[in-house]
């Protein structure tokens, strides 16, 4: 990838792929190297919200997905919607979980992380462990498979905190392959993109009230 100025991002040319659609809202595949929402650079304007509100015009963003990270979002369609889905993230009632490849073969099939985070107001937008001011964050692990320099993790957050996954893989030590924030050197090299997705999430739709799970394997 040739060398862009230091205040424009990555634009991907990847579709968005809608993968459930009725009247109130989407979920949808965002690629990575997509924004969720434009950035402040008006040449930033290109993002997932943009591109679904020329099909989709009420559609509004409730949550997001890093710039690096793909995979499945909720895109609520009008305002009671949204309201009524932003009040189940606020209330952790909205289940997820993601694929991530990380550094190194980790030890435990299982387990959590559970360490508190806030930005490091230095270098934003670089988030760092702070056990006095940082926020509660929780997230549990699962082994999915190991190789010899790598291994394969099924995580689910229960918080969801700036750079939640990343920050707590690194401090787990086993940074995600191709994290150009946390991972260090030979991590970074491992991948020619950030291994982590959104694989699935789950929640109560806004009007029926039944369980709606939507999942998006991913393509690493």
């Amino acid at each position: 990838m040739s060398e862009l100025p230091p205040y424009l991002v990555p634009h991907s040319q990847e579709e968005i792929r809608i993968l459930y659609a009725d009247e109130d809202l989407l979920l949808v595949r965002k690629p990575d190297l997509l924004l969720s929402i434009p950035g402040r650079h008006p040449l930033n304007k290109d993002c997932l919200i943009t591109r679904l509100q020329q099909d989709y015009p009420t559609a509004s963003i409730v949550h997001r997905l890093d710039l690096d990270t793909s995979g499945i979002m909720i895109i609520p369609l009008n305002k009671p919607a949204h309201a009524h889905i932003s009040r189940q993230f606020q209330q952790r009632r909205v289940e997820k979980s993601y694929h991530a490849v990380v550094y190194g073969r980790v030890a435990e099939d299982e387990g959590k992380v559970e360490l508190p985070i806030r930005c490091d107001w230095e270098r934003r937008p670089l988030q760092m462990i702070d056990h006095e001011r940082g926020k509660y964050a929780l997230t549990h692990y699962e082994v999915l498979a190991r190789e010899k320099d790598r291994t394969r993790l099924l995580l689910k957050p229960v918080t969801g905190r700036s750079h939640q996954l990343r920050i707590h893989m690194r401090e787990l030590g086993h940074p995600i392959l191709g994290c150009d924030m946390y991972a260090h050197e030979e991590a970074l090299a491992m991948a020619d993109r950030l291994l982590l997705h959104a694989t699935t999430i789950g929640f109560e739709h806004p009007v029926t009230g039944e369980w709606l799970s939507g999942e998006c394997l991913p393509d690493f």
